[in-house]
């Protein structure tokens, strides 16, 4: 096995990029040289999403960008796309091996023989088997780390395949998030995402059971306590398990960051409830007030979808005033794809592929306007900003705690290092520039 080389793509959300880090780190455990993705490898594994139609699309291209660069490569699909449609993958030209939800974490156990095959091979289990927790993080790629806390879905949102993808809810045990922070920590990264597919119902199966062993807002009292943890951020959490208690806590916590991640859907509360969401508007509305009220700076970020069945104009537009006259910062803008297995790809009232288009560049500039005006009242202030490690056209980027994206001239000694600065003013292309405030307050 040894000399062999594994390259990794990543499609779709922070908790694939865990998993990736992950399966990576068993393939050097095997003596595997983890090279770039554009290099000739021996082996290519290509984590696989499914939650968007254009991710689909995708997997067919990279998997030809693979076998420009060695033809003869073993090519592996892992992740949502593969547990969902394993053998629409296998047909895929190119395409020797597809792992399931459980199988993916096993895959070096696959690796006896890496003869091309004519037929790509399936080894996917039925999702009711996706029963036990794995844990991982991501280490290595970023000057942040993505750590995985928890896994599946009890929720039944009508247009969503993830439950079908990842399985039930389940959690890790508290004490190994902790030791996963604590060993990140320790390999000097600043920055800790916490990820996973419902975060807000942390605890549950953390034991195997179905019972709650432990809240989401133990979990972060409990990470505020690791020794070295620089900053510690939110992802995505759902309004209803985005409790009062953990918003007035991290507005008081040394490490967890004024940044929250809510997925809205939609503005319309008919819509909600088609799409069997577990709150309506009124609750989501409470949330935003109660971060801006501990929070004043917090950023918050909104995740809705348009074009859903249903979505007429009046409920469009619902949706749209809501969104503008709410106190968020930026968008993110999903155009409804039908999926298949879902209650909503057989519901009346679809929206046509030309007014889903329109109405998501409604929204993607309404997004614009939000994050420029959430960056206008962010000038004057004093902030921390982490330096990312890639030079993009000559210049470094960083991000404050609340999540100002901020830019200079590239400097390699910036990478991975936190510094005091104050905001002066917003470029051209929307990046905001800053002068130091004081030397460098953490290596």
């Amino acid at each position: 096995m040894n000399n062999k080389k594994v390259a990794f793509y990543t499609l779709g959300c922070k908790l694939n990029f865990s998993e990736t880090s992950t399966i990576a780190r068993s393939f050097k455990e095997e003596g595997f040289e983890r090279v770039e993705f554009t290099e000739e490898a021996d082996i290519y594994v290509i984590n696989t999403c499914s939650v968007t139609e254009n991710a689909d699309k995708r997997f067919k291209t990279i998997v030809k960008q693979a076998q420009k660069v060695n033809e003869d490569a073993f090519v592996i699909a892992v992740g949502c796309y593969a547990q969902l449609k394993p053998e629409e993958l296998a047909d895929v030209n190119g395409v020797d091996l597809v792992l399931g939800a459980t199988e993916k974490f096993k895959i070096t156990d696959y690796l006896n023989d890496l003869t091309k095959n004519d037929l790509g091979e399936v080894h996917s289990c039925e999702i009711d088997e996706a029963d036990f927790y794995v844990g991982a993080y991501s280490i290595g790629d970023r000057t942040r780390a993505f750590l995985k806390v928890q896994d599946g879905c009890d929720y039944k949102c009508t247009y969503c395949t993830i439950p079908l993808a990842r399985g039930i809810s389940r959690s890790d045990k508290l004490e190994n998030v902790l030791t996963n922070a604590a060993e990140i920590s320790a390999k000097g990264i600043k920055e800790i995402v916490l990820t996973g597919v419902n975060i807000g119902d942390y605890g549950k199966g953390e034991f195997g059971n179905k019972k709650h062993e432990h809240t989401f807002l133990d979990l972060v009292k409990a990470l505020d306590e690791v020794n070295g943890i620089e900053r510690l951020r939110i992802s995505s959490i759902e309004p209803n398990l985005l409790k009062n208690e953990t918003i007035d806590f991290v507005a008081q916590s040394n490490t967890f960051v004024p940044h929250f991640h809510i997925p809205l859907q939609s503005g319309s509360d008919d819509l909600l409830k088609l799409m069997k969401r577990r709150y309506m508007s009124s609750l989501y509305t409470d949330r935003v007030k109660q971060i801006k009220e501990v929070m004043p700076n917090a950023c918050i970020g909104v995740d809705v979808i348009v074009g859903f069945p249903g979505e007429t104009e009046e409920r469009f537009l619902e949706t749209y005033n809501y969104l503008n006259e709410l106190d968020i910062s930026y968008l993110h803008v999903f155009t409804y794809s039908e999926r298949d297995n879902t209650p909503a790809a057989e519901m009346e009232g679809v929206v046509s592929t030309k007014i889903r288009k329109k109405r998501s560049k409604m929204l993607r500039g309404l997004s614009a306007k939000k994050r420029r005006a959430f960056y206008e009242s962010q000038l004057g202030n004093v902030c921390t900003v982490l330096f990312e490690g890639e030079n993009k056209e000559g210049y470094i980027h960083g991000f404050t705690e609340n999540y100002v994206k901020v830019k200079a001239p590239w400097d390699p000694g910036l990478v991975n290092t936190l510094h005091q600065i104050e905001l002066i003013s917003i470029d051209e292309d929307g990046l905001v520039r800053f002068e130091f405030v004081s030397e460098k307050i953490a290596v």
